[in-house]
């Protein structure tokens, strides 16, 4: 590990230097003045996060209780080129180590006697674009970080240590201060998964990611978006989808909305129609946050469920991720309704939130469980974020009691 982060460090500041060492070997004739701007605009940057994570799960039908106990660290390099006639390159590299390794992280050396902690270890290009960028235009061409709105339905996965980016082409574009435009062609996603995991560290495919942005107003926002989903091995994953956001902001009182209709597409083997919705209303009462939501991805009849395969799931229906998938093959085919509500405040400079979400079926009235998540969160100094995390699972009628706790240190210079 240590080899490594030498190594990164070597190269960092090996390319530190020499974009900002002066060029003192050419003269104006030489080089353009555009280009040395852009070289001295270039922009390193080198980042570690540690990470502890302990899972206790019950065992099923007189099965053995599972654990896990993985201890990982995440170190990335970044390098951003400046502008040259609008034009830069990114690139990204990230590393995960395990310190403590008593984790299933699905590869195929596991065997499945402990519990799942998907952070594989590996080296890996999170990010390597070519980007046109103007104050109205944005193309990006090359693997990239792609996250739209909430990230219920395109996200990065970025609370895993192995990122999950795309391959394709994107292009942002601003109409004017209230409209704008974002469309992407991805053909591949890097998912969180390793090489050789168990489940597939890819999917390739034809993906339209397509949203709309309206800034009503400084307290009044709408999205509309459209993803369009043809995969070319995980078929049962295809599938069309439209819907809209709203965002609003009523004095005290806030309020977020969200709809959407799904329908099977490419070669998909099912025939369904199935709807998602998300009614969240919030409100500070001093320095106390309150937020009651009810988010429901439908069920046609049980055979198969509103699903998000590229979504960031940690964040929703608790972080216990027992609720990952909700497609025909993972038992949920009957879709998923989660009430929630979350109180956040801040005291001595900790931040933090409690959620309790009450997790139900949405075909067949079947008592899923009910989970409780803590989240305490520092910053220290600016120079480390300090994060503790906790979430309980209660099963009723589906999967296993699994307490999970996650301790987290994180820095960037």
């Amino acid at each position: 590990m240590m080899k490594f982060i030498k190594t990164k460090l070597s190269l960092a500041l090996m390319t530190s230097a020499i974009i900002s060492a002066p060029f003192a070997i050419a003269d104006d004739t030489s080089f353009n003045s555009e280009i040395k701007k852009a070289l001295a605009d270039s922009k390193v940057g080198i980042s570690f996060r540690a990470r502890y994570e302990g899972v206790d799960e019950d065992g099923v039908n007189g099965a053995s209780d599972i654990e896990a106990a993985a201890l990982t660290i995440k170190s990335r390099l970044t390098l951003q080129t400046g502008d040259y006639k609008h034009w830069s390159i990114g690139l990204e590299v990230d590393n995960v180590t395990a310190v403590i390794d008593n984790y299933n992280d699905l590869t195929n050396s596991y065997n499945g006697s402990d519990s799942i902690v998907i952070d594989p270890e590996g080296t890996d290009v999170n990010q390597a674009f070519l980007q046109f960028n103007t104050q109205k235009v944005k193309l990006t061409a090359g693997r990239q970080r792609i996250l739209h709105n909430n990230q219920r339905f395109i996200g990065g996965v970025g609370w895993r240590q192995n990122e999950q980016t795309y391959d394709g082409y994107r292009i942002q574009y601003a109409v004017n201060d209230a409209v704008s435009l974002d469309y992407s062609f991805v053909h591949n996603a890097n998912r969180i998964f390793e090489e050789n995991s168990k489940k597939s560290n890819n999917l390739s495919g034809a993906f339209h990611f397509a949203n709309a942005g309206y800034k009503i107003n400084k307290a009044h926002t709408l999205s509309a978006f459209a993803y369009v989903l043809d995969f070319n091995k995980a078929h049962a994953m295809s599938s069309n989808t439209y819907g809209a956001l709203y965002q609003g902001n009523f004095g005290a009182i806030k309020v977020n909305l969200s709809a959407a209709t799904q329908s099977d597409a490419g070669d998909n083997p099912l025939s369904y129609d199935a709807s998602y919705y998300n009614a969240e209303i919030g409100t500070e009462l001093g320095k106390i946050t309150l937020l009651g939501g009810l988010e429901v991805l439908g069920s046609d009849e049980g055979k198969a469920a509103f699903s998000t395969p590229f979504a960031t799931l940690h964040k929703f229906q608790g972080f216990a991720d027992k609720f990952l998938g909700t497609g025909s093959s993972t038992g949920m085919a009957n879709g998923v309704e989660d009430t929630y509500i979350t109180v956040k405040t801040t005291l001595n400079g900790v931040k933090l939130a409690a959620t309790f979400h009450d997790l139900a079926s949405n075909e067949g009235h079947i008592d899923y469980g009910t989970e409780v998540d803590l989240i305490a969160a520092y910053s220290l100094k600016k120079d480390y974020d300090l994060l503790i995390k906790f979430a309980s699972y209660s099963a009723d009628e589906l999967s296993n009691d699994t307490h999970k706790l996650w301790i987290q240190v994180a820095t960037k210079f």
